[in-house]
């Protein structure tokens, strides 16, 4: 993951709502969230939740499908641990860390 992708997505996490939102397309996984439910769970007004949609989705973080009338919004699953991956890269200075230097343990998909 280059750098200005880092510094997008990271953007894109550091707004309160945004963050909600992303995390409960995390909890609930592959399946995904339509926008409803999502307004629904964290009583957000459409037109603002489409606005922070949009913000994940341009920063690679969320991926949206249509499935006949709904959308469907998940997780980035690659694109997170991409950025997880970064942040942690050279952790603790070549020390012996939590997670063994090499090992990969992507939470989903």
């Amino acid at each position: 993951m280059d750098e200005q992708a880092v510094v997008k997505a990271l953007a894109a996490l550091a707004q309160p709502l945004r963050l909600q939102v992303f995390r409960a397309l995390v909890v609930v996984g592959d399946a995904g969230l339509t926008p409803g439910a999502i307004q629904e769970g964290l009583g957000v007004a459409p037109a603002t939740l489409s606005f922070h949609l949009k913000e994940l989705v341009n920063a690679g973080l969320v991926t949206q499908e249509r499935a006949s009338r709904n959308l469907i919004y998940r997780a980035h699953y690659e694109q997170m641990n991409g950025l997880l991956g970064y942040l942690t890269e050279n952790c603790c200075q070549g020390a012996a860390c939590a997670v063994p230097s090499g090992a990969s343990v992507p939470c989903c998909g």
